[in-house]
């Protein structure tokens, strides 16, 4: 199912982060690469616990030590106008929070539309740093009761509101074909993007 290629490897202290988020609107950040920067807009008022974790890694400048390492789309495809791109940590233990509770679609309202960001996880409640980005409409990554297994779908915070095209222009970066194992393999790229992520 499509819906496993994208599964990935915040306690009690943002609970008052959280509380304070949800009263708020969108929160803009930049995400500044070589290739171009990427505007966003999270959705604190709809998925605070996943936007205070975030917004935590940001001002805590520990996603300066993240980068842009996979690109996934569907075999065979030379057009780069679906699939995601993803970033983060990679669970490095130097710079990890605590894993945080799993905010579904169901609760948030938010989908997994074109331009989306999201949390890459494993199971539901594992998320810490990495995130993808969509490129194309994606509703198989919301979550879904009526399928069987692990049907709570990914944890959606915002939206690109200006730079799509550099995350197409991620997404074009060369692959290693040996890189990665199981769902990734293949689509590791080559040499990781460093980013850095700030408020705008």
């Amino acid at each position: 199912m499509l819906r496993r290629r994208f599964l990935i490897g915040g306690g009690a202290g943002l609970a008052m982060t959280t509380r304070a988020l949800a009263a708020v609107g969108p929160v803009k950040i930049q995400i500044q690469t070589r290739l171009g920067s990427v505007d966003l807009e999270l959705r604190p008022d709809k998925a605070p616990i996943t936007t205070a974790n975030f917004l935590a890694y940001i001002d805590s400048k520990l996603l300066d030590h993240a980068t842009f390492y996979r690109s996934s789309r569907p075999e065979g495809a030379k057009d780069f106008d679906f699939g995601v791109v993803q970033g983060g940590l990679q669970n490095d233990p130097r710079y990890l929070r605590k894993p945080i509770a799993h905010e579904s679609t169901i609760k948030t309202g938010l989908k997994h539309t074109n331009g989306a960001i999201s949390m890459g996880r494993r199971a539901p409640g594992t998320a810490t740093s990495d995130f993808f980005i969509c490129v194309g409409d994606q509703s198989y990554l919301d979550a879904d009761p009526s399928q069987k297994g692990d049907n709570k779908g990914f944890a959606c915070f915002g939206y690109v509101t200006e730079g799509l095209d550099v995350v197409k222009k991620i997404m074009a970066m060369p692959l290693s074909a040996n890189g990665g194992f199981g769902v990734m393999k293949g689509e590791m790229i080559r040499q990781p993007l460093p980013m850095k992520v700030r408020r705008a």
